[in-house]
């Protein structure tokens, strides 16, 4: 594999991901400044995925017929926009409009996934995504923390400056995608069936027994991911006493936690117990670390929610490339973008469903979102026992 193309994508994604985590932390709180109520909070939050459910199957398909490159160019350049209308949002419809730009536009990531499985062999597919999930975590760990910052020095009610870097960040992105990210896909399809059906598509997904089992898994991790996103940052606020500033910290902590064990353990990890028992792990470290966040209280909030926090990061180093490494190897090889989109696509369903049910959950108890999302991670068990059974069955 040639280091210079997954470096530039590494960059790329890093600059993408490091946007993305500015709004983080400010998020449901300014939705809340401009007159939301809790539960709107999270419906405010769920355009994004929701547009990431219609647009990623789109991008991935379009990529397997045109290329990788253009389409990670196009959709770079819309997310620029997005941000730009960001800063201008001072009504709650305006804030709307832009999360759903913004959620068409980063709807790439099933393209950048796919890129990774161009430029390497099967057998390093894995360490290479993680090396993807770091450029993600190193985003999380500036974003959030500069998000906090440039709210507080935004113009009074409004998120102006927060926008406005954002919108820079990705136009630098999309210069130097254009000039340093070579295209990887060496054979386009351009016969390949082109549709908007996105439900059509997970459909026909959950219907293969292996890459069911892995999409469920997935789907099931994001839910509970959002349920803890949305409502922590109302917790720390209104429950611990934390400002923006301090919120971007501890969400930097995260990031922090997340780019370590993606780019330094799990390439080893994935030798050492294979990707399956990656995902086993992953379960069980996301459901004490959710238990942990809502019971440490204040006098415990340093050292306890911190392992909480450790405990999630180190889940999502576990689930997301050893799910999307076996999905990789199972999907039809002319079809891997395809796939991949899928599982976005079906993961922004989780999302929306997270979100919007973290704000109606927190309504009633800030404990809730933690605990509904653990009791579903450990459901998970029962996808992840009867995909091993099933790939054993097969390979005997």
């Amino acid at each position: 594999m040639k280091k210079s193309p997954l470096f530039v994508l590494f960059v790329t994604i890093f600059i993408d991901m490091l946007g993305f985590g500015i709004i983080i932390p400010i998020l449901p709180i300014f939705t809340k400044e401009l007159g939301a109520q809790d539960y709107q909070v999270g419906l405010i939050a769920m355009i994004f995925p929701i547009m990431n459910f219609l647009f990623a199957p789109f991008w991935g398909t379009l990529s397997d017929r045109h290329g990788r490159r253009p389409i990670m160019l196009l959709s770079i350049f819309i997310t620029g926009i997005a941000y730009f209308v960001f800063a201008q949002a001072n009504v709650l419809l305006i804030l709307f409009l832009s999360r759903m730009l913004s959620g068409i536009g980063s709807a790439n990531i099933s393209v950048a996934q796919a890129y990774i499985t161009d430029v390497t062999s099967p057998e390093e597919r894995t360490k290479s995504l993680g090396f993807l999930g770091a450029a993600f975590g190193i985003g999380f760990i500036i974003g959030p923390s500069l998000g906090g910052f440039l709210k507080s020095v935004s113009s009074p009610g409004t998120v102006d400056w927060v926008g406005y870097v954002a919108s820079a960040m990705c136009f630098v992105n999309l210069i130097m995608a254009y000039f340093l990210l070579p295209e990887s896909l060496n054979e386009k399809k351009k016969n390949l069936p082109f549709n908007f059906k996105v439900v059509t598509g997970i459909i026909t997904e959950l219907k293969k027994p292996l890459v069911s089992h892995l999409l469920w898994i997935n789907f099931i991790f994001i839910t509970a991911f959002m349920l803890m996103q949305i409502a922590s940052s109302l917790m720390w606020k209104e429950v611990n006493g934390l400002n923006e500033k301090e919120i971007g910290y501890v969400f930097g902590f995260v990031g922090v936690a997340t780019a370590v064990v993606q780019g330094l353990l799990v390439g080893r990890m994935v030798k050492w117990f294979g990707e399956a028992k990656l995902i086993y792990y992953g379960i069980f470290f996301m459901a004490i670390g959710l238990v942990i966040l809502p019971i440490t209280g204040n006098q415990f909030f340093m050292p306890f929610e911190f392992v909480g926090l450790a405990l999630i990061a180190l889940a999502n180093g576990c689930l997301t490339p050893g799910i999307t490494s076996l999905l990789s190897k199972f999907a039809n090889p002319k079809e891997v973008g395809q796939v991949l989109g899928v599982n976005q696509s079906f993961g922004s369903v989780a999302r929306a469903a997270g979100m919007g049910l973290s704000g109606f959950l927190y309504s009633f108890n800030f404990h809730i979102p933690f605990l509904v999302g653990a009791l579903m991670m450990l459901t998970s068990l029962f996808f992840i026992t009867t995909f091993e059974r099933k790939n054993s069955s097969s390979q005997g």
